[in-house]
């Protein structure tokens, strides 16, 4: 900001700040020392106004604000180019300084508990009750809003209080989900088999595979579905729906893993169009000590307890 605008914003703050001592001292000198039955001279609706002074407790409030702005204005930003004089920031504070000497704090209390989780294997952490709680926290702050506060998922969201992992279970393989993010991508089948062709697909996926009923009256061609999906679909997804954990491709003989629904009109949806998703790497936000424990908290919610202890 330039000296002439800095000035300008300076001149005009405390100018105003100047005139308002000004007016509530000048308003107050006409004023009665006590209260009186004289009245203002007008009235609205049968009510009267009685011509008595202000509350001195209203006026002290009103002085206490001004004073208040003026500490704010000597401490803080706010008068062009001044920067404040409030101790502990270097050049003054600011918002950006604030944020980051609260962070600061953070770690030098709570780094030295994360680190020590650290150097523990995710499945270790996941039988300390206290590394649960904390990556109970982190849960909730950073994954609920996708994944669900029950971490049971939504549609688009894979379960992870189950044991249908699209990238793998492993605890390792989770962190590194967590840590790094996941891209996915279905791709769209529509235009290259065609109409007849999603609706066969579709049926044996559901019925021939997850073994699903079809709905009454349906008429697609099993066979010829079982011949798209070896042609097009087992490279991914396996020969007999296995799926594969490399590339992301859901188990399709359980339709628990089926993210987008299982029902038929919602796998044609998928085979027809295709489906993308992304999971956001959350190791710029978290780090990787914090996504340790959160590791071991979402590795937790799919094992039984009798199954943790024995890691």
């Amino acid at each position: 900001m330039s000296t002439f605008w800095s000035g300008y914003i300076a001149l005009l703050t405390l100018g105003t700040i100047v005139a308002l001592f000004w007016l509530i001292f000048a308003t107050r000198k006409g004023e009665s020392a006590s209260t009186t039955d004289k009245t203002m001279g007008h009235s609205f609706d049968g009510i009267e106004e009685y011509d008595n002074p202000l509350p001195k407790w209203w006026f002290m409030l009103f002085i206490g604000t001004l004073l208040f702005g003026i500490a704010y204005l000597i401490l803080y930003p706010g008068l062009g180019n001044w920067k404040g004089v409030l101790p502990g920031y270097e050049g003054g504070w600011t918002q950006e300084k604030e944020w980051q000497r609260e962070v600061d704090q953070a770690e030098a209390k709570f780094g030295p508990i994360f680190a020590k989780y650290s150097a523990m294997s995710v499945a270790e952490v996941a039988q300390d009750e206290r590394a649960l709680k904390i990556g109970a926290r982190l849960y909730a702050n950073y994954c609920a809003i996708c994944h669900g506060s029950d971490a049971k998922g939504s549609n688009g969201f894979p379960n992870l209080a189950d044991n249908d992992w699209r990238w793998g279970g492993e605890p390792e393989t989770i962190k590194a989900s967590i840590l790094h993010g996941r891209i996915a991508a279905m791709p769209a089948w529509g235009q290259v088999i065609g109409d007849e062709g999603v609706k066969n697909v579709a049926a044996y996926v559901r019925n021939g595979l997850a073994g699903l009923p079809l709905p009454e009256g349906n008429e697609a061609d099993l066979g010829k579905g079982s011949e798209i999906y070896t042609q097009t679909c087992s490279v991914c997804h396996g020969a007999n729906g296995e799926g594969m954990a490399a590339l992301g491709a859901p188990q399709l003989t359980n339709p628990g893993a089926w993210i987008y629904g299982s029902s038929l009109p919602q796998l044609q949806q998928t085979i027809r169009h295709g489906r993308n998703g992304q999971m956001p790497a959350q190791e710029q936000y978290l780090g990787n000590d914090k996504v340790h424990v959160l590791a071991a908290y979402v590795y937790s919610l799919s094992q039984a307890p009798e199954q943790l202890a024995k890691k």
